[in-house]
C-alpha cells in the first residue's frame, strides 16, 4: 500500500507561488481568450477547409465512429451546426475553446510544480504557438491535444498529492483522448511504461488505478463496439494512410521537425527534461519525463508524423518554466532580468512567427500567401469550393432533362463530395456520392442514377468504367490558387452510368483518404 500523503509543507510547496490562486488563474484565462479571440477575428478570413467539410458532413450522421476518425470531432461540428449553422466561426468555436483550455492547464501545471505566477505565465504562453496553429480549423487536432494536457495536469495532481484517486480522472482524459484521435494509444503505453520505470509502480497496488483503467476503456467501449461491428474499418483506413505518410516522406524528418513544432519553446522543454530527470525538485514528477522519452521513442520508431508530438509539450514547457524560475533566482537581479526579457522575447517571436504563416492572415495571391501557403498546404484547400459547387450546378442546368431526372453528383474525395452537401442545396443539388471514408457506406442513392457528374477522376479511368463520358468543365476559383482541385484534376466529367452497374462498381469503388 502506498503511503498517505503528508500535512507537512515540502521545500517544493514551501516555494509554491505565495500569490491568489485565483487572481493567477484569471491570468491564465485571459491569455487563453485571447487565443480565442484571434481565431474568432481572423477564422473566416478564406473558407472551410478540406477536412472540415467532411467533419460537417459526418456531424450530420452522428455515430460512435467513423472510419477516419472517432466521434468526438463530428459530435462537437454537431452541437456548432445547431447552434451556429453553417457559420465558419461557429464550425471552429469549439476547437479554438479546446486549445485555450489546454493553455489555462499548463499553467496550472506549473503551479502545481512549485511555479510563481511568472512561471505560470510562461509556460501558458510557450503553448500558444501550437494552439494557434493546431485550433485554427475544426479539426481532431484540439481535441487530441486537450485530452493529452488534461492527462498530464492529472497526473502532475497524482503526483503532488499522493492520492491515488486522480487515477480516475487520468483515465478518464485517456478515454476521452480515445475518442478524439487514435494516437492517444500511444499516450496511453508511455504513461503505463513510466508507471513501471518510476517509483509510481507503488500505485500498480492501488485499487484506483484500475479503476482509472476501467475507466478509460469503458469510455472507449462505444468506438471499440462500432469498430467491431464495422471490421475494425478504421485500422485499415490507419494503415493505408501510414503507408502513404511513408511513401511521400512525410514522416522521414521527425525528429527535426520536433524543433520546428517547437521553436525557442524547445529550450522551454529541454529545461522541463532537465527538471524531471536531473532536478531533487522533479524527482517525484520524474515520471513525466519517462512519459515524453517513451512516446518520443515509439513515434519515432514507428514513424509517425510530427505534429503528433505536439501535445507531449506542455508538461516539459510547465516544468521548465518551474525549473527556469529556481534557477533565476540563484542569479544576480540584473542577469536575471535580461535572461526573463530574453525569453519574452523569443517567445514572442514564436507567436508572431506561427501568425504569419499558420493563421488565414496573409492576402490571397500576395507574396506573403505564397511563403505561408509554401511552408503549409491547409489554406490553399480553403479556397474555391463555392466556385467548385457553382460550376457543378451550371453543368446540371445544361443537361437534358432526361439526365437530369436522376442525376448523382460523384466527388472523388471527401472535400468535394462535403462542398456539394454544403453548398449544394441552394442549387438544387443532389447530396454527393463518393467512395470515400464513410461516404461510401452511404451509398449511391435510390433508384439508380442514370447520368453522374464526376469531380476528381480522369478520363481514361471513367472510359474503362462509365458509359459516355464527355468533358463539361473544369474547377476554378477567382484568385487563382492552385490546390488540389485545380491544380491535380481540374476537369469535371458527365458520364452515363457504371458499365458493370452500380451494385457491382461500388463493391470496389470504397477507397481511403
Amino acid at each position: 500500500m502506498h503511503a498517505a500523503p503528508s500535512n507537512t509543507p515540502s521545500a517544493l510547496e514551501k516555494r509554491a507561488p505565495a500569490s491568489s490562486y485565483f487572481r493567477d488563474l484569471l491570468i491564465l484565462i485571459c491569455i487563453a481568450l485571447a487565443t480565442i479571440v484571434v481565431h474568432q477575428i481572423v477564422g473566416n478570413r478564406y473558407g472551410f477547409q478540406r477536412d472540415e467539410l467532411a467533419t460537417m458532413d459526418d456531424a450530420r450522421h452522428l455515430a460512435w465512429g467513423y472510419v477516419a476518425y472517432p466521434p468526438v470531432t463530428p459530435f462537437f461540428g454537431r452541437i456548432s451546426l445547431a447552434l451556429f449553422g453553417t457559420s465558419i466561426r461557429g464550425l471552429r468555436l469549439f476547437a479554438n475553446i479546446a486549445m485555450a483550455i489546454a493553455v489555462v492547464l499548463t499553467g496550472l501545471m506549473a503551479r502545481d510544480l512549485g511555479g510563481r505566477r511568472g512561471a505560470q505565465l510562461i509556460a501558458a504562453v510557450a503553448t500558444v504557438p501550437f494552439c494557434l496553429a493546431g485550433g485554427q480549423l475544426m479539426q481532431y487536432v484540439a481535441f487530441d491535444y486537450l485530452a493529452w494536457v488534461l492527462a498530464a495536469y492529472f497526473i502532475v495532481r497524482l503526483l503532488k498529492s499522493g492520492d491515488p484517486r486522480w487515477w480516475v480522472a487520468i483515465g478518464a482524459a485517456i478515454g476521452f483522448g480515445m475518442l478524439s484521435k487514435y494516437t492517444m494509444a500511444f499516450f496511453a503505453v508511455s504513461i503505463a511504461a513510466a508507471v513501471v520505470l518510476t517509483d509510481a509502480r507503488r500505485y500498480l497496488k492501488s485499487k484506483w488505478l484500475w479503476i482509472g483503467l476501467a475507466m478509460s476503456l469503458l469510455i472507449f467501449l462505444p468506438n471499440f463496439l462500432w469498430q467491431v461491428h464495422n471490421h475494425f474499418i478504421s485500422l485499415d483506413m490507419l494503415k493505408h494512410i501510414h503507408a502513404r505518410d511513408i511513401r511521400i516522406g512525410r514522416t522521414k524528418n521527425f525528429l527535426p521537425e520536433q524543433l520546428e513544432i517547437t521553436l525557442f519553446g524547445s529550450l522551454l522543454a529541454l529545461a522541463g527534461l532537465y527538471f524531471y530527470f536531473f532536478s531533487p525538485e522533479g524527482k517525484r514528477f520524474r515520471m513525466l519525463g519517462w512519459t515524453y522519452v517513451v512516446v518520443l521513442l515509439l513515434f519515432s520508431v514507428g514513424k509517425g508524423r510530427s505534429y503528433y508530438m505536439g501535445p507531449a509539450y506542455p508538461m516539459l514547457y510547465a516544468a521548465g518554466a518551474a525549473w527556469g524560475e529556481r534557477w533565476l533566482a540563484t542569479m544576480s537581479r540584473g542577469k536575471a532580468m535580461t535572461v526573463r526579457c530574453l525569453a519574452w522575447i523569443a517567445l514572442a517571436v514564436d507567436i508572431v512567427l506561427v501568425s504569419a504563416f499558420f493563421l488565414p492572415l496573409a492576402p490571397l495571391g500576395t507574396r506573403w500567401w505564397n511563403v505561408a501557403a509554401g511552408l503549409q498546404g491547409d489554406h490553399k484547400e480553403e479556397v474555391g469550393w463555392p466556385e467548385l459547387v457553382q460550376e457543378v450546378a451550371k453543368i446540371r442546368d445544361s443537361l437534358s432533362p432526361a439526365e437530369r431526372e436522376h442525376l448523382a453528383i460523384l466527388g472523388t474525395n471527401y472535400g468535394e463530395a462535403g462542398a456539394i452537401n454544403l453548398y449544394g442545396p441552394q442549387y438544387g443539388l443532389p447530396q454527393a456520392i463518393s467512395g470515400v471514408n464513410s461516404f461510401w457506406v452511404r451509398g449511391y442513392g435510390n433508384p439508380e442514377p442514370q447520368a453522374v457528374i464526376v469531380l476528381g477522376l480522369d478520363l481514361d479511368y471513367l472510359d474503362d468504367h462509365f458509359q459516355g463520358c464527355r468533358l463539361a468543365g473544369h474547377t476554378w476559383n477567382p484568385y487563382g490558387i492552385v490546390n488540389e482541385e485545380t491544380g491535380d484534376h481540374p476537369n469535371i466529367f458527365v458520364c452515363g452510368p457504371p458499365k458493370a452497374g452500380w451494385l457491382e462498381f461500388w463493391q470496389h469503388f470504397r477507397y481511403f483518404g
